[in-house]
């Protein structure tokens, strides 16, 4: 008799500080997780490995932008006969709603797996488990660590037999992604993002040494990276289905070693046979001086590029070990991808051990005025597990929250020599009114019709940057468009009160929200239009300049790279 084992893979969202899961109508960042192991699943499926009679069905969701029921989980799998959970790309602000997921499953005696960064952070940093990792295995939940290309088939063997391990550790046994099976997610599942976006992985690993990264300790420092043949296979089959736009979420596409060939191939697709599609990448601030790489990034349809700049304190970059940033050369790197047309998201921590209040405040202004950016992203420095300052504080026993869910890199997770929790995360959230202003959102635009950037694009971009942390209280790359709140799903042991207990009180308060939310947003949008149509018309007449968009002379350029160096040398120094 024919069998079926059903495989649900779920990539949870983390709660808000409400207690509600952050979920959308339409979300914006796809989970490259997700994709990649649907696809692996779905090649381990059409192989039959737990027998011919098994037909292994499968399907694949993002919580955040889709409403999860437990119940339905349970009963496909119990229609099924047989079959499992698997929590997908779980970050650490993630466990939380992870485990209570697990927790609802396991009473209902579903199998459960957690893979992800926070598990593979852990097992790869730290000599013990941490509590949540052993409250985990005692529900009964697995855990994997690693990646799951050529382990998909041995671990649904074990699932159909009974005999899941705890844990199983592929770390130290990292896959070749040449002929890999590449990330693919149905095009439905794609247009729950707006606007629709694929993700892949062009390749896996990084180079540097940042102390507050997670990546180079999960998926190693040495470059593995896929083929140009499959890189154009995949970009195929989602354009096949209506899929143009594309993340490409190496951690540093510039160290790709196989960077070249895929972006001639995809110049060749675009230039040969006139296929159109776009994407974004992220690279390091010295990606610019490989030659010909902002060229070829530019005809292979790269629109975006996310640098991870840091910070504007040479001592601070330092204490990061991020040596490969410049600070002297990063006008002259902006300036580079603008020059092509490239509009530049940066990212930008608050809280190394040089910053100050005060200092933040001014390191913002001095960006502002002398520095070509264009989006500017902050984030908290967090010591995630899996990265050397979080080994570190753990090894020296130093105070850490213990409410993973805090840390998405929007709230203080440890104690700073220079600032409490309080003005902490107080800088943190006037930054983003600091750079996101009218007056400021009206020199980033003057400088993109200067430039000949897509002023329209990064309009849309700078009153999502700006309303997202203003309006809806969380990071712009957590959101979305109409939010989404479900009473059932509210996190355990959040705040009791009538409104989130009495069903016509929350809706009435949660629409109510929403709709004056999107009022201001609305209002934000018109506003920032209104600045755009009237820069444009002024460019005519008067052509715009600073000197962020100026360039300087080479010897004025070095002069103020010593300049700017100068505090770290002395650092180094004492």
């Amino acid at each position: 008799m024919a069998r079926t084992f059903h495989v649900e893979m779920i990539k949870p969202s983390h709660y808000d500080d409400d207690g509600y899961v952050i979920q959308w109508w339409k979300a914006s960042i796809p989970s490259n997780s997700l994709a990649s192991l649907y696809a692996i699943v779905q090649a381990a499926a059409e192989t039959r490995p737990l027998g011919e009679d098994v037909t292994i069905t499968f399907d694949g969701w993002d919580e955040c932008n889709t409403v999860i029921s437990e119940r339905r989980v349970v009963a496909r799998i119990r229609k099924a006969g047989a079959g499992i959970v698997f929590l997908v790309g779980v970050q650490s602000n993630q466990f939380p709603r992870a485990l209570d997921l697990g927790r609802v499953f396991r009473a209902q005696g579903i199998d459960v797996m957690i893979g992800g960064f926070h598990v593979s952070g852990c097992l790869s940093m730290l000599p013990t488990l941490p509590a949540d990792l052993r409250e985990a295995l005692d529900l009964g939940i697995t855990l994997f660590a690693g990646e799951a290309e050529d382990r998909i088939a041995d671990l649904l063997r074990d699932a159909q037999a009974g005999a899941l391990k705890p844990i199983y550790n592929y770390l130290k046994d990292l896959p070749n992604l040449e002929g890999a099976v590449a990330p693919f997610l149905p095009a439905e599942r794609l247009r729950r993002y707006s606007p629709p976006i694929g993700s892949f992985d062009a390749g896996r690993g990084c180079p540097f040494q940042c102390s507050f990264c997670t990546i180079i300790n999960v998926q190693g420092r040495k470059s593995r990276h896929r083929s140009a043949d499959d890189v154009e296979a995949l970009l195929r089959a989602h354009l096949e289905k209506g899929v143009t736009r594309f993340f490409i979420t190496d951690d540093d596409f510039a160290r790709n070693r196989n960077w070249e060939e895929i972006l001639d191939r995809i110049i060749e697709m675009r230039e040969r046979e006139g296929l159109q599609f776009g994407f974004l990448i992220q690279v390091d601030a010295q990606a610019y001086r490989i030659p010909g790489f902002v060229e070829k990034c530019k005809r292979a349809g790269c629109s975006r590029v996310f640098i991870g700049l840091e910070t504007i304190n040479a001592a601070n970059l330092l204490h990061a070990k991020k040596r490969q940033n410049k600070i002297g050369k990063y006008r002259e790197m902006l300036q580079a991808w603008r020059a092509v047309g490239i509009i530049t998201f940066c990212g930008y921590i608050l809280g190394f051990p040089e910053d100050t209040v005060e200092s933040i405040r001014h390191d913002i202004e001095t960006l502002k005025r002398e520095l070509p950016v264009d989006c500017l992203e902050f984030f908290i420095l967090t010591p995630l597990p899996g990265s050397e300052d979080h080994q570190k504080l753990t090894r020296g026993n130093v105070p850490m929250n213990t409410d993973m869910n805090q840390y998405d890199l929007e709230h203080v997770c440890t104690a700073h020599a220079r600032m409490s929790e309080a003005e902490w995360e107080g800088v943190y959230q006037q930054a983003w009114t600091q750079y996101y202003s009218l007056d400021h959102m009206e020199t980033l635009l003057r400088r993109a019709v200067a430039d000949g950037l897509p002023v329209k694009r990064l309009m849309l971009s700078l009153v999502v940057f700006c309303g997202m942390p203003l309006i809806e209280k969380i990071h712009p790359l957590q959101g979305g468009y109409i939010r989404r709140r479900i009473r059932r799903s509210r996190r355990p042991g959040s705040p009791a009160s009538v409104v989130h207990a009495v069903p016509p009180l929350f809706y009435l308060w949660h629409w109510s929200n929403t709709f004056a939310k999107l009022l201001r947003l609305g209002r934000l949008l018109w506003q920032v239009n209104r600045v755009r149509k009237r820069i444009e018309a002024e460019h005519l007449v008067n052509p715009y300049t600073d000197i962020a968009i100026t360039r300087l002379s080479p010897e004025t350029e070095a002069a103020l790279e010593m300049l700017q160096e100068r505090p770290a040398l002395e650092a180094a120094a004492e």
